[in-house]
């Protein structure tokens, strides 16, 4: 076989493995959007529009991921559980004489049940970021409840929107006291 054989030969080997890469890299990209969105599900489209680009969406959302799974997030005792429950309880009945201050006791108490389970307590987006991990979809109403319990602070809220984040309030509260997380895919780099 002459030299000059040899090279293409060489040459068309080394083209076809790096096709071959290519081809693999793009379906492992493809596999872990999929799996991102599959566990993230409205989060990932929400995280993909702010970062601006799905590549820079889906590294925010396996860090999130990666750190979640760092955290010790535990379930209830069902004492703790009926504790919650009760204070719910009462929290949404101060609604009618004093919707304010339910809106107050209803965040104060939700962040309790978060530290319960687990979930650290830093500032607002760093949890709405963990609770999204477990949470995808509820974590939504986490951000509405807080955006109007921040209008509420500036004197900006009526009370059919502390009547909203009292509903959004609640049902991150159901999630979160339920003790087993939501069956989920996790992902994969």
């Amino acid at each position: 076989m002459e030299q000059h054989q040899v090279t293409i030969i060489v040459a068309i080997v080394v083209v076809v493995v790096a096709i071959v890469a290519v081809i693999g890299f793009l379906f492992m990209r493809k596999r872990r959007s999929k799996m991102l969105q599959e566990r993230f599900g409205p989060e990932y489209d929400r995280v993909v529009r702010k970062e601006g680009n799905v590549r820079r969406g889906e590294e925010v959302l396996q860090f999130r991921a990666t750190r979640r799974e760092k955290l010790q997030i535990v379930p209830l005792s069902s004492a703790a559980r009926s504790d919650f429950v009760n204070r719910w309880t009462r929290v949404q009945s101060l609604f009618v004489d004093d919707p304010k201050g339910a809106v107050s006791q209803g965040h104060k108490l939700v962040s309790e049940l978060m530290q319960a389970r687990g979930y650290p307590m830093g500032e607002f987006d760093q949890r709405a970021a963990d609770i999204s991990v477990d949470h995808p979809v509820v974590v939504e109403n986490y951000r509405a409840a807080h955006a109007i319990a921040l209008r509420h602070n500036r004197g900006q809220a009526s009370t059919e929107d502390l009547r909203k984040a009292m509903v959004h309030y609640r049902s991150l509260f159901d999630e979160l006291l339920n003790d087993s997380l939501p069956q989920r895919k996790e992902a994969q780099a």
